[in-house]
């Protein structure tokens, strides 16, 4: 950064410099031409005054002095001329006057001895002032540069040639100081504004810096770490605010899938255990009963048949969470997957006296139908689990503006207060001492919702539970009207 801003700065200084030599070269060179100009008109007024006032006063002066008029009017042109120059106040500036043939009539030199030298013809001027460089100026380094005017005072006889030159001295000099002032000037300031840039910067992305070695320390062991935040309200802090949030969305991750894994050996062992200690009892006797081996052999069967259920809804949800369990969508009826889902879940609840009831109309959907009927078996197998004996079980379909709504409605004991926010939790169950096992049905593994939401997310759509209390608990899946 202080590199890319000193080179940034440097082409602007260099630019600037450029722009404000270029500007001071033109005024300070029109101003000279401008001053050579005012010079040469100057002289040039003065001398054709001069010559007008002598050379009409001639005739009286030659009648007077009796003496040829042409011995009065040369007389009178060389007083104008020697006038002339000494009346000429421009210090540094050489005045000469030539005539017609280019002989050198006046003129007077500057205190350092410049003398005005007669242009080149090519250069004479066919219009006021003329301005001109000369070409023989090598003793002169810093050069010249010149005016010249043609004056027409005298009725008969060709003009005068005024020729004003000054030296470029001045000039050089202004801009050699103007050039050392750069040379000083910008290398100093490309210093000053590294030195601040680095300054800057280092300050500016010092908590970048403190953000980096927080973030190079934070591993899966310690997530809860947080990246510092020095400003809360600028862009680093809102940056950090941001990855702060996302370490703790993380951390959550990793502390449901630890829970996951826990619930998830510790389901897996029950069943595994109860075989294992199931063998060693059979096999502790050399002979055995034929029924005391076939009870055996169920025992085992039955948690074989455990394991497989906790392991397909294991690899399920795997499959839901990385997103490689593509739906099957077709077009069906709601209803009749509801009806037959609550014939299959009659025959179990027949087991326990309890009835299923289902009020639903006919409703075209399109969807996975085989997901949504086991999100429908699970319901009902939790509503058959833990409702009583002899208790209803109500199953409806009801449109509700652009939604349907699958409700599952049990007469049970309801869920405590503090278990509903989990319900939907892996592996979670409301009663800790409750035991898990396919008496009615269902996994028994605190699975069996978790799948359920995942299938009417997965339709776009939301699962919850609207109601628990002493009368019993309400289950609510509404799902898009998409039938059209």
């Amino acid at each position: 950064m202080t590199l890319w801003y000193v080179g940034v700065l440097a082409l602007v200084l260099l630019a600037f410099s450029a722009g404000v030599y270029t500007l001071l070269t033109r005024s300070l060179n029109e101003r000279l031409d401008g001053s050579l100009q005012a010079a040469a008109q100057s002289t040039a007024s003065s001398l054709t005054r001069e010559l007008t006032e002598g050379l009409a006063e001639a005739p009286e002066i030659a009648e007077a002095e009796e003496v040829p008029l042409a011995q009065v009017e040369a007389y009178v042109e060389q007083e104008a001329l020697l006038g002339t120059v000494e009346e000429f106040s421009f210090p540094n500036e050489a005045l000469a006057i030539f005539d017609a043939q280019g002989r050198l009539l006046a003129e007077k030199a500057t205190p350092d001895n410049l003398h005005a030298a007669l242009p080149p013809f090519d250069v004479l001027p066919d219009q006021p002032v003329r301005l001109f460089t000369p070409s023989d100026n090598q003793q002169y380094d810093a050069g010249l540069r010149g005016a010249a005017v043609r004056v027409s005072a005298r009725t008969k006889g060709a003009p005068y040639l005024i020729v004003v030159t000054q030296s470029l001295k001045t000039n050089a000099e202004e801009l050699t100081l103007l050039r050392r002032i750069f040379y000083i000037a910008a290398p100093l300031t490309l210093l000053l504004a590294a030195l601040g840039g680095f300054f800057l910067a280092r300050k500016a992305l010092a908590p970048v810096e403190a953000m980096s070695t927080r973030a190079q320390r934070i591993n899966a062991e310690n997530l809860k770490e947080r990246l510092p935040v020095a400003n809360p309200r600028d862009e680093l802090g809102r940056l950090a605010a941001a990855f702060n949030d996302l370490l703790e969305r993380l951390n959550n991750a990793f502390d449901q899938q630890r829970q996951f894994m826990a619930d998830a050996s510790h389901e897996l062992r029950t069943p595994l255990s109860v075989m294992h200690t199931t063998a060693e009892v059979t096999l502790e006797q050399p002979r055995r009963l034929e029924s005391e081996y076939r009870e055996a052999l169920a025992l085992m069967d039955a948690q074989v048949s455990r394991l497989t259920r906790i392991v397909e809804d294991m690899f399920t949800l795997a499959r839901a969470d990385a997103g490689r369990y593509p739906l099957q969508p077709s077009q069906f009826y709601l209803d009749e997957l509801i009806d037959e889902t609550a014939q299959a879940a009659r025959m179990l609840a027949a087991r326990k006296n309890v009835s299923v009831e289902v009020v639903a109309a006919e409703t075209p959907f399109q969807g996975d139908e085989e997901l949504l009927r086991q999100m429908l078996l699970n319901l009902l197998n939790n509503a058959i689990k833990y409702t009583p004996t002899g208790g209803t079980i109500r199953v409806g379909l009801a449109p509700n503006h652009s939604t349907y709504e699958i409700s599952v409605a049990d007469s049970g004991t309801g869920i405590p207060d503090n278990a509903q926010p989990h319900i939907f939790e892996r592996f979670y169950r409301a009663d800790k001492a409750r035991t898990r096992t396919e008496a009615n049905g269902g996994s028994g593994v605190g699975l069996g919702l978790s799948i359920a939401r995942w299938i009417v997310e997965a339709h776009n759509g939301q699962l919850e539970l609207r109601r628990s209390d002493a009368s019993g608990s309400l289950f609510v899946a509404s799902l898009p009207n998409n039938s059209h």
